[in-house]
């Protein structure tokens, strides 16, 4: 899943691609009459209300709000995209056209399809990039669309969303340690990884980052913030802001399917320390080697022997 760097790596992405652009028309082929849907372009009267609001609006602005990409438009309304877990924005010159698609064996039909232009930039054409759900033309001729491999990713208009349910933004100025203390001391009794992936706790921080941060600070991702000295606490936060800036600076990370605004991998995965480094050597020189552990139905990678377990 897009976790913080990503999502800030696409925006900063987006800001140099599509402000300024008028939207000319919006294609998608998700569908869904799921309940929880229907305030998303996956319910089929949303997206007919969404197409006919965006279409003609001009681009404004682009932002991060924790994990949510908002697109900004001068009509006042705002695009809210949420990758979810295999969700990427691109952004280049798309042909759509129509492909045979055979099921059952007996029927064949026309299923609609967006394709890179043949001579747009190689990385546009990487198969990560080829699951195209949404598409955005813009008058231009160029497009920006979003694949998404799984159909999990969410889109909608700002209105119908509230975002003050998520905790703090880890890198502002205003997350201090008195924050991320109160925040952390509100589950006293979860793992502190799955306390720090709670996007209601802290928005932003995921998977891979929780991993390295506990990693750097020493801290076993089992122990319970009841039970984590304020010391220690201290050098969990002291990582927070450093190793999400890494994240950012390299890129995002690409071990699984993210790719940036030009189709392009991020590198933050070649500075992992514990994320699915299992079986590796530990880095650290009191260390052993990295295991994995499911905890809370998340993968967990730790050295279990430099990373101690508060409480015990």
């Amino acid at each position: 899943m897009p976790e913080l760097p990503e999502v800030h790596t696409t925006v900063e992405g987006l800001k140099k691609t599509v402000v300024g652009l008028e939207i000319s028309d919006v294609w998608t082929n998700y569908k869904s009459d799921y309940t929880p849907y229907k305030n998303q372009i996956k319910n089929k009267n949303f997206f007919k209300k969404f197409k006919k609001t965006v279409t003609g609006q001009k681009i404004v602005g682009a932002e991060r709000k924790h994990k949510n990409i908002l697109i900004h438009l001068d009509s006042g309304d705002t695009i809210l995209i949420h990758m979810k877990m295999t969700g990427h924005l691109l952004y280049g010159q798309y042909v759509r056209s129509n492909s045979k698609s055979q099921a059952p064996k007996d029927k064949h039909w026309l299923v609609e399809t967006w394709r890179p232009h043949p001579k747009e930039k190689e990385a546009l054409h990487d198969p990560f990039n080829r699951h195209i759900r949404l598409v955005f033309s813009f008058t231009n001729g160029k497009h920006l669309v979003l694949s998404d491999m799984r159909k999990f990713a969410k889109v909608t208009l700002l209105e119908t969303e509230d975002l003050s349910v998520l905790g703090p933004e880890p890198l502002e100025k205003t997350f201090t340690f008195e924050v991320f203390k109160k925040q952390i001391l509100k589950k006293p009794t979860a793992p502190i990884k799955s306390v720090l992936m709670d996007e209601t706790v802290i928005a932003g921080i995921g998977n891979i980052y929780s991993d390295e941060i506990l990693f750097e600070a020493g801290v076993h991702p089992e122990s319970t913030p009841g039970t984590i000295p304020e010391g220690v606490l201290k050098n969990i936060f002291t990582h927070i802001k450093p190793i999400l800036r890494k994240g950012i600076k390299f890129g995002g990370d690409s071990m699984s399917d993210y790719r940036d605004i030009n189709g392009a991998r991020g590198n933050f995965q070649g500075e992992h320390k514990a994320y699915r480094k299992t079986g590796n050597p530990c880095s650290k020189k009191d260390g052993g080697l990295i295991e994995r552990k499911v905890i809370r139905g998340r993968s967990a990678h730790f050295c279990s022997k430099h990373q101690k377990l508060e409480g015990q």
